[in-house]
């Protein structure tokens, strides 16, 4: 299994679109703290009854949701560019049990998705705490490290959802197009559903408690990963 483990991230290492999507996710950081720049101007040069209306100037606003896409693209192509370029024949060749073939992917997905959502999170944090200052609600950054460690555990959930996605779609585009749904259009379509699941949407898990975020993080996780596996096993490569 290790020697699998070193081969997967040998191959996500070695390809452009890791670096660039790491980078973009990381990039995202300098046009938010910008527009959160922006924002504590205008809040320092209004009246206080303009000031109550202001909400926070948190970068992570921004930046959270745009570095989840990027997170979880970076693990659909762990899998599809080999479905796009036929690498996967001689992968499964080498790794005949494919459940430990994916089983490798998943385990370089989350490390890398783990390590870079943790510090995304943590600029976040500290980009948004250096700009407001000392500056009070409701334009202050309350970001702590708590919430900071809850965000990247987010992005990390994102990577594996998109590595799993991405098994199952096996098309890089249509799996883009399937995050860009979870991520950006089933949030906003939730909030003119009857029932109270907008909080339960995979960009918004961040915002829960502690315990149900973490059991909701896992259950998106597992679900993807599940489904990967399932279809690794019963279709043809």
């Amino acid at each position: 299994m290790s020697s699998v483990v070193a081969s997967e991230w040998l191959k996500l290492r070695t390809v452009r679109s890791t670096y660039g999507l790491l980078g973009a996710s990381a990039g995202i950081l300098l046009p938010a703290a910008g527009i959160s720049a922006a924002m504590i101007a205008d809040w320092d040069g209004s009246g206080a009854d303009a000031q109550a209306l202001f909400a926070s100037a948190d970068p992570g606003v921004l930046v959270m949701p745009f570095a989840q896409f990027c997170l979880a693209a970076l693990g659909a192509l762990a899998i599809t560019s080999e479905y796009a370029t036929g690498t996967i024949r001689p992968s499964a060749l080498a790794v005949p049990d494919r459940r430990r073939l994916f089983a490798a992917k998943a385990v370089v997905v989350a490390v890398v998705g783990f390590l870079a959502g943790q510090l995304v999170a943590l600029a976040s944090m500290a980009a948004g705490h250096l700009l407001t200052g000392d500056r009070p609600a409701p334009i202050a950054a309350v970001t702590s490290l708590a919430d900071a460690f809850q965000q990247g555990l987010l992005l990390t959930a994102s990577a594996v959802v998109g590595l799993g996605l991405g098994a199952v779609i096996r098309s890089t585009a249509g799996t883009f197009v399937a995050l860009a749904g979870l991520i950006f259009v089933l949030p906003a379509l939730a909030a003119f559903l009857p029932w109270d699941v907008a909080a339960y949407m995979l960009p918004n898990l961040a915002a829960l408690a502690a315990g149900p975020a973490l059991l909701a993080m896992a259950g998106y996780g597992g679900a993807a990963l599940a489904a990967g596996a399932a279809a690794g096993r019963l279709r043809d490569v």
